[in-house]
């Protein structure tokens, strides 16, 4: 287990610093270290201090999507979260995803489904908000249809994110059907009624392969309603309403941190609105495939948004390099003293995250 882990860890490493290579390969190191020695880091403070709020909003959210599976404090609710999103800047194929629920069960006795699909719910939120916020900032692209920013011997215009945002867009939709299918009883009685119809037809088959597939049915459907109490949301419209005012808030903050950071960022001389802009498509670009951390990509994103604004790419790779840092290190720094604090071995549940779907396959619920 351990060494699957460690080979896991090197291999998103050397990924990370390839693609940060390719991502500043047409960045002179001299002048890229030099604009980095001109910023102005006394803005690290609040910048860092509201990058760490999101994630104090995002406990909130996530105790408000809990509350009826499980009624538990801040800290409680905190800790798993931070530990989780560690894992997505340490480890490849955003595994911390899986951690949360893994943690639920371990430390809770909440069924696996059932927390992951607190964490589902939570990212059909985000979804809702960062479409809703890319439809406010298309125009601005959409005004630049010739932009074309090579990054890493690529070349991203204004087609790139398009289609980068209508890949986000359907995931969103296929996502949000799905949990509406299970999360209201109608479509859920139907899709049980479906399996219990299927493993029944399969008595003409012989007695061995009937009682198979009839486990493997009660386990389906068992996940089913399982996975169906962690969105039990849908029926608290209220509730469902402060979890999208909490989204809103957790993205204004959000950007009110990159904005902050870029005061003290010589040649980033933008508006809120248009420091919004950027970061809704350095987030675009970070939902597609990509490495632990976001390494590069994250990079190009910010690249390319900021030459909307007719920032050089020199000032542009330096100001988003560091704002990287600054968003990425003190979520790894919280969810390694979250570990400390509640004795989580993030070895041990880094192989149970990635082996908990692995279960799920094996007892034919997947």
């Amino acid at each position: 287990m351990t060494r699957k882990i460690i080979l896991s860890l090197l291999l998103g490493g050397l990924l990370s610093a390839a693609t940060l290579y390719l991502a500043f390969r047409n960045v002179p190191l001299a002048e890229l270290a030099a604009y980095m020695g001109s910023i102005s880091y006394v803005w690290l403070i609040p910048s860092t201090a509201l990058a760490v709020l999101t994630y104090l909003l995002r406990t909130l959210r996530w105790r408000l999507i809990l509350q009826d599976t499980l009624a538990i404090g801040f800290w409680q609710a905190f800790h798993p979260l931070m530990i989780g999103f560690m894992m997505n800047c340490i480890l490849p194929g955003r595994v911390g995803e899986l951690a949360r629920p893994a943690i639920l069960k371990k430390e809770r006795a909440v069924a696996f489904g059932t927390g992951l699909a607190t964490v589902a719910a939570e990212r059909v939120f985000d979804m809702i908000v960062l479409i809703g916020l890319f439809a406010a900032v298309f125009s601005t692209v959409s005004s630049r249809p010739d932009l074309d920013v090579a990054v890493g011997g690529l070349h991203l215009n204004s087609r790139t994110l398009q289609t980068a945002a209508w890949a986000m867009i359907r995931i969103s939709v296929v996502l949000l059907l799905g949990l509406s299918a299970l999360a209201f009883s109608a479509p859920r009685r139907w899709m049980i009624g479906l399996i219990e119809a299927s493993v029944g037809m399969t008595i003409i088959a012989g007695p061995r392969l009937h009682a198979a597939v009839r486990r493997i049915g009660s386990a389906l459907i068992g996940w089913l309603e399982s996975f169906a109490k962690g969105l039990s949301l849908v029926g608290h419209p209220p509730r469902a309403l402060a979890c999208l005012a909490l989204t809103m808030a957790i993205w204004t903050v959000g950007a009110l941190s990159y904005y902050v950071f870029s005061l003290g960022c010589p040649g980033i001389d933008l508006t809120f609105w248009e420091m919004t802009t950027t970061m809704v498509i350095v987030c675009f670009f970070i939902a597609l495939p990509s490495v632990p951390g976001f390494w590069g990509v994250w990079e190009a994103g910010g690249v390319f948004a900021l030459a909307l604004f007719g920032v050089n790419q020199r000032d542009a790779a330096g100001f988003t390099l560091v704002n990287h840092a600054v968003q990425l290190f003190p979520v790894i720094l919280i969810g390694l003293i979250s570990a400390l604090v509640t004795s989580v071995n993030i070895l041990h549940l880094s192989y149970r995250s990635k082996t908990g779907t692995q279960d799920l396959k094996l007892k034919g619920v997947m």
